[in-house]
């Protein structure tokens, strides 16, 4: 994924100890990310089917569901891949093989050294996002997005935007199927805090459906998700 004002990531933590949750979160925070810390599944699950992360990190033992079930609900459901960080007590080879069957990226067992904890954290981050923050162009469908000239071509033209706009067409295209929260895109996109007024995205993401011509019959839509946000899906034929 391209950070384009450079930002830590947004980690959601499920942790049910709270002293061990205060520490993770304040840790995180020294390295420029931002955690929101849960302390049952289900709200764990609510948060990140209707917010938008970066990085998940997931306890197993938990007072409501276990942390494998939650992220089984989650890849499940979720049309996009979050990286997962397992981070429990649990350290048999059969609990590793469960927690990665079931879709996690890592794993790491408690108590977690500051350092080792970071390093894996970063590693996520540069296996889901440099990928494509590296390239120096995208062709998605009918849309050919060069990064290098900061330009677009849309059915083999080229579409005139602004700097802004052509921002916030790479931010989408690159999550494709993710659910981008107005906050969420303020952020990444723009570079300033969720209290500004989010009319701005909706101006910007009206322009990008008219100006890109996103539309179902083009293999694309931008799906407005009622008190959420946007998500850019692939529309089959």
């Amino acid at each position: 994924m391209l950070r384009i004002w450079g930002y830590g990531m947004k980690i959601a933590l499920l942790e049910d100890e709270i002293e061990q949750a205060r520490n993770l979160v304040e840790l995180l925070k020294q390295h420029d990310h931002s955690c929101e810390h849960f302390e049952n599944g289900k709200s764990f699950l609510y948060a990140v089917l209707h917010n938008s992360f970066d990085l998940l990190i997931l306890d197993w033992q938990l007072p409501d569901i276990e942390g494998t079930e939650v992220l089984k609900q989650l890849r499940a459901e979720l049309n996009w891949r979050v990286p997962v960080l397992f981070l429990t007590q649990r350290d048999s080879e059969s609990d590793i093989i469960t927690a990665l069957d079931a879709g996690a990226d890592d794993y790491l067992v408690k108590p977690a050294r500051p350092g080792e904890l970071t390093a894996r954290i970063n590693a996520l981050s540069r296996r889901t996002g440099s990928e494509t923050s590296e390239q120096e162009a995208l062709e998605i469908g009918p849309y050919k997005i060069d990064l290098g000239k900061r330009a677009i071509i849309a059915f083999s033209e080229e579409v005139s935007l602004t700097d802004k706009d052509f921002d916030l067409a790479v931010f989408m295209f690159q999550n494709v199927g993710r659910l981008l929260s107005r906050d969420f895109l303020l952020e990444r996109v723009w570079g300033i805090s969720s209290n500004i007024n989010t009319r701005t995205v909706d101006t910007h993401v009206s322009r990008l459906r008219r100006k890109l011509n996103i539309k179902p019959e083009n293999g694309f839509r931008i799906k407005t998700i009622y008190q959420h946000g946007y998500r850019l899906e692939r529309v089959s034929d």
